[in-house]
């Protein structure tokens, strides 16, 4: 087994850089605001909420993650961003319209003391958003120089001790892999030759590498998840880990879905509609943007049922996703699943899921998490793909050659365990009699 590392302590300030100062990034900020403060708790997030068993049961050893393994705190925590509306966190998070005037009000003055900085952003890449507040500069690899030179005016201006780095942004349209991608010098050349295949948010993944600074994709565009940033951070020692933040839809179908595969319950439909009215759903109305995003939600469920394995099954699904802007909605989005599954003797049944849940109040305590996870990962010197933190994303990235583990339950098992494995405990494997 490797060695497990040493970690350093998580003394000092932390800084979260989120690039998209949205309705994520706002109801994130407020919500760690309002925690600090003892105002309200920080529901859904593991790092603050969850317990982890350690060794035999009979030991009844189960703390707090945040008590069993050294990790920052919340009032360690400085936020920062970019955004192209120039709204401060408070204006932004009013426009957003997902938290109460009550809770914002108890920390509105933080929250308009922070201000977004000037982002790399083009309407090209994303079509339905736009604002004023936008860098310009020679070709693309001075925007991301730009990008550098922020990230280190932060670091001094607030103090921080280190930094990590969560996309926040909004879906991209589909680009592929390119041979501008492959290695850095590749890349680096493709931004001084403006190429259309290097998107905004691979600027602010490239300005985060470059500078030391763990990153996370919280959209399903390509990011970071290509050779030449993935073999730079490994190389570098740079924890790397996205993408798409897993929310509501798909949180239920990684919940589901094992379910019917460990019943051995066989499938042939899963369709799926999504309705959404923030500026996620403006965004993915565009149809370049949403093949992005539907790439992400499709892949899901074939790699967690297998269907080479279990062809009698799931060889022949028809999986179909949609996602309508509908503005009334806001940010409570409606995701309505239709299940046409089949059992004993090829029975047929159906299930109905109607899922009412506000996208951003999900979100949040993915980005607090992978905050405070991706900051450990770097104080242990995890660097490349953290495949352990697959747990909070739709398309998990893992290392060229495997495929991506889907199944929620495996994904906290893994996380869970990695988690014991940096503490120095015993990983939970169920093999010896000492762990029933």
């Amino acid at each position: 087994m490797q060695e497990t590392p040493e970690i350093s302590t998580a003394k000092g300030r932390l800084g979260v850089l989120l690039p998209g100062m949205g309705a994520v990034a706002t109801t994130t900020i407020a919500g760690v605001l309002l925690a600090r403060k003892g105002l309200a708790k920080p529901i859904g997030s593991l790092s603050q909420m969850n317990t982890i068993r350690l060794g035999q049961r009979t030991e009844k050893r189960s703390p707090l993650i945040k008590d069993f393994i050294g990790l920052a705190e919340l009032d360690q925590i400085v936020f920062g961003g970019w955004d192209p509306i120039p709204d401060n966190a408070y204006e932004s998070a009013v426009n957003a319209g997902v938290l109460s005037n009550e809770h914002l009000e108890l920390v509105k003055n933080e929250l308009m003391e922070i201000k977004p900085m000037s982002a790399a952003f083009d309407t090209e890449y994303v079509t339905r958003l736009d604002g004023p507040n936008k860098k310009t500069g020679s070709n693309k690899r001075d925007i991301a120089e730009q990008i550098r030179a922020d990230i280190r005016d932060f670091k001094e201006k607030n103090k921080c001790d280190r930094l990590v780095m969560v996309w926040c942004g909004s879906t991209e349209i589909f680009l592929r892999h390119g041979s501008v991608h492959e290695t850095m010098e590749s890349f680096e050349k493709g931004m001084e030759d403006n190429e259309q295949s290097i998107s905004p948010s691979m600027l602010y993944a490239y300005a985060a590498l470059k500078e030391g600074v763990p990153y996370a994709n919280g959209a399903p565009n390509l990011s970071a998840d290509f050779g030449a940033f993935e073999d730079y951070a490994q190389a570098e020692g740079i924890p790397i880990a996205g993408k798409d933040f897993k929310t509501g839809q798909t949180l239920m179908k990684t919940i589901l879905a094992p379910g019917f595969k460990a019943r051995m319950l066989g499938i042939n439909g899963w369709f799926s509609t999504n309705i959404l009215g923030n500026r996620d759903g403006a965004v993915l109305d565009d149809p370049a943007s949403f093949k992005t995003k539907e790439e992400s939600k499709l892949g899901v469920i074939d790699h967690i049922l297998q269907p080479n394995l279990y062809p009698d099954l799931y060889g022949d699904i028809y999986h179909k996703v949609r996602i309508n802007y509908y503005p009334p909605r806001g940010d409570d989005k409606e995701g309505w699943d239709n299940i046409d599954i089949f059992g004993w003797l090829d029975y047929p049944m159906q299930i109905k899921v109607d899922f009412l849940c506000k996208d951003s109040i999900l979100a949040a305590p993915i980005v607090l998490d992978l905050a405070i996870f991706l900051d450990l990962a770097g104080r242990a010197g995890l660097g490349g793909i953290q495949e352990w933190l697959s747990f909070y994303f739709k398309s998990p990235q893992c290392a060229p050659g495997l495929y991506p583990e889907h199944d929620l339950f495996i994904q906290n098992w893994k996380l869970k365990n990695t988690l014991r494995w940096l503490g120095g405990e015993d990983q939970i494997t169920h093999l010896g009699r000492e762990y029933y």
